[in-house]
This record gives structure tokens, C-alpha cells and sequence, in this order.
């Protein structure tokens, strides 16, 4: 089977146009067409994105542009609220927690809800093609390696077979419309009304505008041009008639008023449908090949649409190939959403159908938007990196601004939260008390250097590194025996019994101290491969030695705060204390067994209590699980996520039943981590093959720290091939059944070690 093709059918006599229930075994079928927006297939290059749905009558695109975020907030500023910084400590050191948390909040969250400025990240438009007669929905097919949709239907005259992509050469959406039979339809542009959004609409018998202006935001336009060898009329309504064509083409792009919105908005590829997707997809292939996963499977499932898949999971059945989909989707999510990107991946990607969606569509910087790219660089997507970084470093003005406004610190202060705009603002009464931002993001930058040693990146970040450290070097505390403690800090987003606050203010929380620890070392390392700033490294040197332990309680449970608290949530979904044993690698048996230990007593914990119930939570349980070799406890959640957690086209859900694309992604990072995870300076092979994948397999591509390519299969659980291509680091260190083999080549050597 082709796993890298998603097919979602629905046979012919399933429906009729009538409505009338239509009998037979097909409509028996457990499962169904369902016409809802999450039921679709998203597209995208990062710039530009669609999802391609609608119901069995009407091909529905409903487009996205990165920058169309609402805008009315764009130069929001943190409140000038340091001087309340001693007093709102003095209330922790009291142990007075409810009103420690609620002046902190106070104080440090923005204010109340009602004062939020988080801007949402809006829809451009539904672009729609209502085919005049459908006898019948054939199927929609999503080629993961290429980006292409299709979908065909079938007319009175013969079947009509729709195509979309969205061009990462070219830069914009194409559509074709082709039939063996002529056929006449209707075009057209759609965007919900609101109450502050000015719409206006001009139509000709080959292109279709919308122009978009928001009272005291951005303004945004959509462009569609059509070609085609039937006759293109403007239609009383403003809509493009197209009669007796056999094709219909399409091109179109979008533009917003953060760049030049009339030039961007007139690009262009100049190229016909075919030669537009051959040059796209020999660039988005040759990305989604850089890495190959094969698994064994049942050959009589080969047949079987993505949706009659989930449903068998879902019956408690085993489907390899269905996992081996749902680790490439994840990593054709990423790449759709960055690959011409200049934003990263919001909480669902690119992709959007709401006004005012939830959370905003926003960054979280306490779990998600690390999450989203914590496979990045294993899965050798290093340019998906690049919008990223490119984001994280606009804060810094902002930060530095939100660090002394708000902390009366030096260095740079990330919110929990953000939208496009880069400002280092908290916004949310309850939750925005939290000075981890920075540092936990900082991870994802020096990862990218691990992995590609790129000098002049380094150098790009180190501002930024150090600005992390110099905020810690004025926000932390020294106690009398000259332990430096974090004061506010929180664990996010957990709390305890009798507090009436969403999360608890406390001294050190486990979570602040590992991040603490990991970013200093950043900083650290950052300098002494530049050789600069020794003072200053002495002094981070003397900080992280002096920081508080961490801490394990009298059951051997790792401890989330300073001191032991009664959990309102012991299953809560965060599992932030652990952050130490993934994605950081703190805690290891070599480095901190007794930590270790005790973090996988914390996670056994928050699971027998409900744990990992959203689709996030639950990859995250599973990098966990993959990381401490429980083969079982990963395969478990890693399918739980498709069978509890995925559309019929497998997009990750937040309950009740919310998309959001981080499970998705962070999944990908746990069946890689299962198969080859990386700490201690050793790639450790096959640390959590669960059972259901031992019979045969292979991982070719796999970069690890030092820029090395590895290449492995394996069959009932033993390796049959391994071969490393060495990186710039030159010398690689591969573990497997205990035994350690540390290899040394020339840059660009694959060396055939089975």
C-alpha cells in the first residue's frame, strides 16, 4: 500500500440527493461521509493554506493566510506593574497562596479576562465549486507526499475529477476541474460577515476578488483567476458561471497589509496547472522522503479507506500501516505549514474555519508550540525551523520591554500566550503568571544548532540566549544558605485544593528550576563555542549550581512544586514537572537515576488518575513513555491518539472535539523517540519497539545531534541494518541491548556497520 495517500470514500448509493435514507449494505456501513470542515484535508505551503472539504455536492476550500490574524491589538504593551513585585513575593514566603495568586494575577496576567488583547487568527474565505448535476461522491484522496487533493464525483455525463494544491515553488493555490463530458457550474467566494469586517466583492468572466478591511486591524484581499474552454459568464449574484466546460483551472493567492498587500496579492506563477505541480512536488517529495518509516502489516487492508481504518482501531484492531500513515501525516502537517513560511505553526497549523476559534488560534508557549516542532530536526526538516526562529526572535524588543515593565528585570520575558505580533504582553487573569516561556523555547533553538552546527546561526541566537539568562540573573532570589529561587513561579497549568485560581503562584516550582537549569546551560555552552563573555559565564556557572534540587516526595513521587501540596487535578493534563525527563534529558539513568526513577513514579501516577486526556497531553505521555523503554505504555497512547483522539481523517482533537494540530506533530516526535532516542550523547536503537512493530521494519533518515543520518531495519526485534552518513560532528555514539558502539568518519561517509 501507499501509505503517503489518505483516501476518504463514501460508495455511490450511500446518499441521495432527495435526503430519503437510502437502504443496502453500503448504508449500513459503520462508517460515513461527514461534511464538517475537521473531516477534511488540509493543504498548504506556510504562507498559504486550505482545507478541502464540503459535502457530496460542492467542493469547498476554506482559505488561510499566516498573516491574517484580526490585528486590532498590534501594539499592545505589558502594564508598568514591577513595584508590586516584593509584595506579591512576601505573600508566598507566608504561604498565603490564594492571595499571593491573586495579586500575582493581578498584577502580572494583564488584568481580567475582559481586558484580553490576543488578536485571532481569521479565515480569508470559503472558495466554493457547486457542479450543476452529481449523481454520486466517489472519494477524496490526500497524497501526503505531494500535497495533492482529489476528488471525484460522478455526473450525468461522465465523472468529474477536482484537484488542489497549494504551490511551494510557485507560491499559490491551484485548482482543475476536468471532466471526460462537458460540465457547467458555479464559482465562487464567500467570507462569514461580522459586524466590524468590510466586505466588497468584484467579479469578471476570469477572475473573482474579495477585499477585506477590519475596523482598526489589517485588511486583506483574495484573488482568484480561472481559465477555462467553456464560457465564463458573471452571474446575477456576483458569481462566476462557468457552461460546457471539460476543464476549468484555477490559480489563486491571498495578501494581507502586513506586507505590501497589492504586490503580494498580484503574484503569479505563469505556469499551467501540470508544469506548476510537477516543480512543486519535486520539492515537497524530496522532503517527505528525506525520512522513510515502513512497518509489517496485513496486505488485506491495502483496500481499506483512512476512515473504514479509523474505525477498526477504533474497535480495538491492529493496523500498522494506519500508524505508519498517522507519523506521516504528521510530518506532512509540519512541512504544509512551514515550508514557505514566515510564521511557525499556530495551534492548528495554518488552518482555521472560525472567526473567533478557539483559543484564539494562538502560540501557547507552555506546551504546544514546542510540541509542534519537537520532530523537526529528527525528521530532517530543518528549513521548517527557520519561521520559528524567525519568530521567537522578534520578541526581543517586546521582551525586553514586558521584562522591565512587568518584573523590573534586564533580559527578555516571554508570555504564555501570543499572537502574530510578537508582543510580549500576558493576557489571561488566571494562567499568565509565568516566567518559563522564554527559556522552555529556547530549546527548540539549540536544538537546531545540535543538529547543524551552523556557526553563524549560533551567533544569530545568542542574543537571545543570554537575554534569557540575564533575566534570571535579576528575577531570582538568594535565600540566606544562597539558593537562587524563582519567585513567583508556577507549574503550568496546575494547581492545588481550596485554591479558587486556575493555577498556583508558589517559590520554585519543579518545572521553573529544570528550565532554569537547561537555558543557563544554553547560554553556557552557547558562549564557550563563541568564546565570549567568560564573566558572565561564571556567574550563569554559579546560578545553576546554586539552584534548588530537585526535589523527590516521601511516596518517590518527583514533586511539582517546592513542597508537597494536595492536587486538585492529580490527573491533570499538563505533565509539566516531568519536562525534565522529555523533552529535556535531566533525568536519565546515568545522569540522575534517583530522579528518574521518580519521574516515572510521577507519570504512572497522573495516568492511573485520568492523565493525557487531550490529544496533546496524550503525545506527550507517549514521548514519555517512549523515552523510559515502556514499548507497551507506548504503543498504547500512541494509538490511543487514533483511536481516541482523530477525525476519520486523522487530524488531532482537543475534547470536546476541538482541532488542534499539536497531537499530531507531537506524536511523530514519539514514534521517533520509540525507534531511536537521543540522550546521554548516545542514539539508543530500538529503546521501545512495542510488539505490534517487531516482526520487520525499517527507519532510514533519521538525523541526530551532530548533523549523522541513520539508517536501520530490524526484524522480530533484532537490527538487520544499520548504516550511519557522519554529520559535522564526525563521531557517533549508537547504543542497542546495552552494548555501545562509538564510531568515527569523514564528514559525508555513510559507514555499513550490519
Amino acid at each position: 500500500m501507499e501509505h503517503k495517500r489518505m483516501y476518504y470514500t463514501l460508495p455511490a448509493t450511500a446518499w441521495s440527493k432527495n435526503g430519503e435514507e437510502v437502504g443496502g449494505e453500503a448504508a449500513k456501513a459503520p462508517w460515513n461521509f461527514e461534511r464538517t470542515w475537521m473531516e477534511g484535508f488540509p493543504i498548504g505551503n506556510g504562507r498559504l493554506a486550505a482545507m478541502v472539504w464540503g459535502d457530496e455536492e460542492i467542493d469547498r476550500l476554506t482559505l488561510n493566510h499566516e498573516w491574517l490574524w484580526k490585528g486590532q491589538h498590534k501594539n499592545r504593551r505589558s502594564p508598568d506593574n514591577a513595584g508590586h513585585l516584593g509584595e506579591v513575593r512576601e505573600l508566598i514566603r507566608k504561604g498565603d497562596w490564594e492571595e499571593a495568586t491573586r495579586l500575582g494575577n493581578l498584577y502580572f496576567s494583564g488584568g481580567t479576562n475582559a481586558d484580553r488583547r490576543i488578536d485571532p487568527y481569521q479565515p480569508a474565505g470559503d472558495l466554493t465549486f457547486l457542479p450543476d448535476q452529481v449523481k454520486a461522491f466517489i472519494s477524496r484522496e490526500l497524497d501526503l507526499e505531494t500535497g495533492l487533493t482529489t476528488t471525484l464525483r460522478e455526473t450525468p455525463e461522465g465523472t468529474l475529477k477536482s484537484e488542489a494544491f497549494i504551490d511551494c515553488e510557485g507560491n499559490t493555490l491551484r485548482c482543475r476541474f476536468t471532466s471526460d463530458a462537458p460540465f457547467s457550474g458555479t464559482l465562487s467566494l464567500f467570507r462569514e460577515p461580522e459586524k466590524d469586517t468590510t466586505l466588497t466583492f468584484h467579479t469578471t468572466p476570469e477572475t473573482i476578488r474579495m477585499d477585506g478591511s477590519i475596523a482598526g486591524g489589517i485588511q486583506f484581499a483574495v484573488q482568484i483567476w480561472a481559465e477555462t474552454d467553456g464560457i465564463a459568464a458573471v452571474s446575477e449574484e456576483g458569481k462566476l458561471r462557468i457552461e460546457g466546460a471539460t476543464i476549468l483551472s484555477i490559480e489563486g493567492n491571498m495578501a494581507t497589509s502586513q506586507a505590501d498587500l497589492g504586490k503580494e496579492l498580484s503574484h503569479r506563477s505563469g505556469k499551467d496547472f501540470d508544469a506548476a505541480f510537477s516543480s512543486h512536488s519535486k520539492r515537497f517529495s524530496e522532503m517527505m522522503n528525506r525520512l522513510q518509516l515502513t512497518l509489517s502489516e496485513d496486505p488485506a487492508l491495502e483496500a481499506l479507506t483512512v476512515d473504514q481504518r479509523v474505525q477498526r482501531v477504533r474497535e480495538g484492531k491492529q493496523d500498522n500501516g494506519l500508524c505508519q500513515m498517522y507519523f506521516d501525516y504528521g510530518r506532512y502537517l509540519l512541512l504544509s505549514s512551514s515550508i514557505c513560511g514566515e510564521l511557525p505553526a499556530n495551534l492548528q497549523g495554518k488552518w482555521n474555519n472560525n472567526m473567533n476559534p478557539p483559543w484564539d488560534c494562538d502560540f501557547h508557549f507552555d506546551i504546544n508550540i514546542e510540541m509542534n516542532y519537537w520532530m523537526a530536526e529528527p525528521v530532517n526538516f530543518p528549513e521548517c525551523v527557520e519561521p520559528l526562529t524567525r519568530y521567537v526572535l522578534r520578541f526581543m524588543e517586546s521582551g525586553r520591554d514586558s521584562a522591565e515593565r512587568l518584573y523590573g528585570c534586564r533580559g527578555v520575558y516571554l508570555p504564555l500566550q501570543a499572537d502574530a505580533w510578537a508582543k510580549a504582553t500576558p493576557e489571561i487573569f488566571g494562567w499568565h503568571t509565568w516566567i518559563g516561556g522564554a527559556p522552555w523555547i529556547s530549546q527548540s533553538l539549540w536544538n537546531h544548532w545540535l543538529y547543524s552546527g551552523d556557526r553563524t546561526y549560533l551567533e544569530r541566537i545568542y542574543p537571545f540566549l543570554t537575554a534569557v539568562a540575564e533575566f534570571y540573573e535579576d528575577y531570582l532570589v538568594r535565600d540566606p544558605d544562597g539558593t537562587y529561587q524563582i519567585l513567583p513561579s508556577q507549574s503550568p497549568e496546575n494547581f492545588i485544593v481550596g485554591l479558587p485560581y486556575p493555577v498556583l503562584l508558589c517559590q520554585s516550582s519543579a518545572m521553573d528550576v529544570q528550565l532554569c537549569y537547561d537555558a543557563l546551560g544554553y547560554a553556557i555552552s552557547a558562549a564557550e563555542e563563541l568564546d565570549v563573555d567568560s564573566t558572565r559565564v561564571s556567574l550563569w556557572r554559579s546560578i545553576r549550581e546554586h539552584l534548588p534540587p530537585f526535589r523527590i516526595g516521601p511516596d518517590g513521587r518527583l514533586l511539582e512544586w517546592d513542597r508537597e501540596f494536595p492536587e486538585a487535578e492529580p490527573g491533570h493534563r499538563h505533565l509539566s514537572h516531568l519536562y525534565g525527563l522529555y523533552p529535556s534529558e535531566l533525568f536519565t539513568p546515568e545522569t540522575r537515576p534517583e530522579q528518574y526513577q521518580a519521574a516515572i513514579r510521577s507519570l504512572d501516577f497522573r495516568l492511573s488518575h485520568g492523565g493525557g486526556y487531550t490529544g496533546w497531553s496524550r503525545a506527550w505521555v507517549a514521548c514519555l513513555k517512549a523515552r523510559i523503554g515502556d514499548a507497551e505504555g507506548f504503543y498504547e497512547h500512541f494509538t490511543a491518539l487514533i483511536k481516541d483522539f482523530a477525525t476519520s481523517t486523522l487530524l488531532d482533537l482537543h475534547p470536546p472535539r476541538v482541532f488542534q494540530i499539536d497531537g499530531n506533530l507531537g506524536a511523530v516526535a514519539a514514534g521517533i523517540e520509540a525507534l531511536v532516542g537521543f540522550y546521554d550523547g548516545k542514539a539508543h536503537l530500538l529503546p521501545a519497539l512495542p510488539k505490534e512493530w517487531a516482526e520487520k521494519g525499517s527507519l532510514k533518515g533519521v538525523r541526530l545531534p551532530g548533523g549523522h543520518l541513520l539508517s536501520f531495519a530490524w526484524e522480530n526485534g533484532e537490527l538487520t541494518e544499520l548504516s550511519v552518513t557522519v554529520g559535522f560532528g564526525e563521531t557517533v555514539s549508537l547504543a542497542f541491548n546495552g552494548d555501545v558502539c562509538t564510531l568515527h568518519g569523514r564528514v559525508g561517509e555513510t559507514v555499513k556497520l550490519i
